[in-house]
């Protein structure tokens, strides 16, 4: 499973600092994958509590078995989809969201749902991907990997994690769904693929994109590809990890 909190750490720092949770809030962590932003909420809200929802089971599963490892009992999680998850209406404080946001089919409803679980005046904190020219480790990727003929029997295409990149086109949903008080701040951190060039190897090739790129390409191209791949990885090895630079937005609303 590709190790999603090492890549954003820096991401995640940042995340916490604009959260602000305090003791006895009530937070909701929307695609909270294996729940690191849920677990480090919950220890900041206690004696509040924390609750992360995702689509994903075996994600959860880490998740559970880590909160219960730092023995979190304030820490919840469940399995489902935000856009209509019926949730507790009025009961949160913060909600949260590290990059599990964009990916909504209707972004409207799914942000009236989340806010409608919010208490009046409950803040939305959030962390969406700037536009894809802006992502070094999109652009180097795709570049290494998408060079040769690709096979007719290319796979489809990812869901677009660049929906929210236009802070007009955000603000506009947010509004929208009823938060108000908006605030769009530039984030620019890099993004953490590994320790070395081979273990960074190894994690972008579990990525759905890197994946996709990969399996559009016979066996000549795709050697070619990893080939250059692996060189794209060593010129970003800085001897403390494969960095790549990237931009983000963090999005302040409130529930109105």
């Amino acid at each position: 499973m590709f190790d999603y909190d090492s890549e954003l750490a820096r991401h995640h720092e940042r995340l916490l600092e604009a959260l602000g949770v305090r003791a006895g809030d009530r937070v909701l962590d929307i695609g909270c994958g294996t729940g690191r932003t849920t677990r480090d909420a919950a220890r900041a809200a206690s004696p509040g509590t924390a609750l992360g929802i995702d689509v994903s089971g075996p994600m959860l599963a880490r998740a559970r078995r880590a909160a219960a490892a730092e023995e979190l009992r304030n820490a919840d999680f469940v399995q489902g989809d935000a856009q209509v998850h019926a949730f507790p209406p009025e009961h949160f404080t913060l909600a949260v969201s590290r990059f599990g946001t964009m990916f909504f089919s209707d972004p409207v409803a799914a942000f009236a749902n989340i806010g409608r679980a919010l208490r009046p005046g409950g803040r939305f904190v959030q962390l969406v991907w700037q536009a894809a020219e802006r992502q070094e480790w999109h652009t180097a990727i795709q570049a290494a990997l998408s060079r040769g003929p690709v096979s007719s029997a290319s796979a489809p295409a990812a869901p677009d994690p660049f929906t929210l990149a236009d802070p007009q086109v955000t603000t506009g949903i947010l509004t929208a769904a009823g938060f108000s008080e908006l605030d769009v701040v530039d984030v620019r951190e890099p993004v953490r693929y590994g320790p070395d060039a081979e273990g960074a190897l190894a994690a972008v090739l579990q990525l759905r994109m890197a994946k996709e790129w990969v399996n559009g390409l016979d066996a000549a191209s795709a050697e070619r590809a990893l080939d250059r791949l692996r060189t794209t990885l060593d010129a970003h090895d800085t001897g403390d990890g494969v960095w790549f630079d990237s931009r983000a937005w963090l999005v302040v609303a409130r529930r109105s």
